[in-house]
């Protein structure tokens, strides 16, 4: 059963930056897609960065084009979330989230494709 915890939100100041942390445990970290989710309150989960279990492919959709970067340290187990220039409306808890195939060769979008989460942590931007 793999297990992710997420670290590294906090209250912070519209243009300020942030990095995010999720170590997972339980499964072979490098032979699966990782991703960031957000959910903002009242709207849906929403994908923000990913990264193929490939190296070096990385996925970016929407909002976070341009200000979200995702990287992951294998032999730490760890993916994180950089997220620059922040605005009041990246405000929402982020998850990090586990495929749930491994070497799967197309990478996914959808949340239903992930089958570890973690808790989530806040971020919170004032304007």
């Amino acid at each position: 059963q793999a297990q992710l915890v997420e670290s590294g939100g906090g209250l912070v100041q519209s243009g300020d930056s942030l990095r995010l942390a999720c170590t997972a445990s339980g499964r072979t970290f490098n032979n699966y897609a990782m991703a960031w989710f957000r959910q903002a309150p009242g709207k849906e989960r929403e994908f923000v960065a990913g990264m193929h279990w490939r190296e070096g492919l990385l996925y970016y959709l929407g909002s976070g084009k341009g200000r979200f970067t995702i990287s992951r340290d294998n032999p730490k187990n760890t993916v994180y979330l950089q997220i620059h220039s922040l605005k009041p409306e990246d405000t929402a808890v982020y998850y990090c989230a586990l495929d749930r195939e491994p070497y799967r060769s197309i990478f996914q979008y959808s949340a239903a494709e992930y089958d570890a989460w973690g808790q989530g942590t806040q971020v919170t931007v004032s304007s």
